[in-house]
């Protein structure tokens, strides 16, 4: 490899693969159904694939805070008993418009829905579905989100 060449791939392209994951946070919604445990899981926009309600961090709520507010957004979790602490957390690549995946990180807080509302603001482009955690995981592509639902 000629030198400025391995310089700038070195000095450029290395570090840009070696750039810490991004934070996301996502809300583990839970409901009980008699002896059943249900999870809800809502489409994404772009591939249609099954996922937990997630985002970015929003200026001024906590990473819970933010969570709630996700779902709301693309599930219709208008009310919800949140857990303070990530109950786990998985990894994912997500594609930008530009077609380069950005590395992610997604803290989970579990959230045991009290309130679910019919008309939220993303309904028209999400589906959603209750499914008991094993089948939730069969559903998700993540494997560390597959294994975090198998132990629910």
């Amino acid at each position: 490899m000629p030198s400025a060449l391995k310089r700038a791939y070195h000095s450029v392209l290395v570090p840009l693969l070696q750039r810490p994951r991004r934070l996301q946070v996502a809300a583990l919604c839970m409901r009980e159904r008699g002896e059943v445990r249900e999870v809800l899981l809502v489409t994404s926009r772009d591939t249609g694939r099954w996922v937990l309600p997630k985002g970015w961090p929003i200026r001024g709520k906590d990473a819970p805070g933010s969570a709630l507010q996700e779902a709301w957004e693309e599930a219709g979790v208008r009310e919800a008993n949140m857990n303070t602490s990530p109950v786990g957390s998985y990894g994912y690549d997500k594609r930008l418009d530009s077609g380069l995946a950005l590395p992610v990180e997604v803290k989970v807080y579990e959230a045991e829905v009290t309130k679910l509302m019919e008309d939220f603001p993303e309904a028209e482009e999400r589906t959603r579905k209750w499914v008991r955690p094993e089948e939730a995981a069969e559903m998700v592509q993540e494997p560390e989100l597959q294994a975090l639902l198998r132990d629910i």
